[in-house]
């Protein structure tokens, strides 16, 4: 059995999951945020237009890493999902500029699909260094 303790993670102020799975969790120093989708969690509903669906995207990520202590700027990976990569890539772009502005960009891959869940248009999911102990936890 695995010495490092896992926990989940489902803080106030985050989307209800479409299904069986967790938002993310924490497993030692490192935080695994599931795929977010442009879901606006007062709603549980798509945000509407396709710039507010992505950058809800990855707020919806920025929340569950904030509730393990972290912040966007301690990403050490990032997979974004496109249905259109000509389309919605440079607006996950900019979206990625304004929301990191001032911190290292993280590596990142960016994947065009031909189909998400909901036909929703962009997913991002996140891998995050975030020192046990060094923040709240959920």
């Amino acid at each position: 059995m695995s010495p490092v303790k896992i926990d989940s993670l489902s803080p106030a102020g985050a989307i209800t999951p479409t299904g069986p799975w967790s938002l993310g969790v924490r497993a030692g120093d490192f935080v695994f945020v599931a795929g977010m989708r442009g879901i606006d969690p007062a709603t549980n509903t798509l945000a509407v237009g396709t710039e507010a669906r992505i950058r809800q995207a990855f707020l919806n990520m920025k929340t569950i890493v904030e509730a393990a202590g972290g912040t966007l700027g301690d990403a050490v990976r990032l997979v974004v999902y496109v249905t259109d990569m000509n389309r919605h890539r440079p607006i996950v772009n900019k979206i990625q500029d304004d929301l990191w502005a001032g911190s290292r960009h993280p590596p990142r891959t960016i994947v065009e699909v031909s189909r998400l869940n909901q036909d929703d248009i962009v997913e991002v999911e996140g891998t995050f260094f975030c020192p046990a102990g060094s923040g709240a936890a959920s």
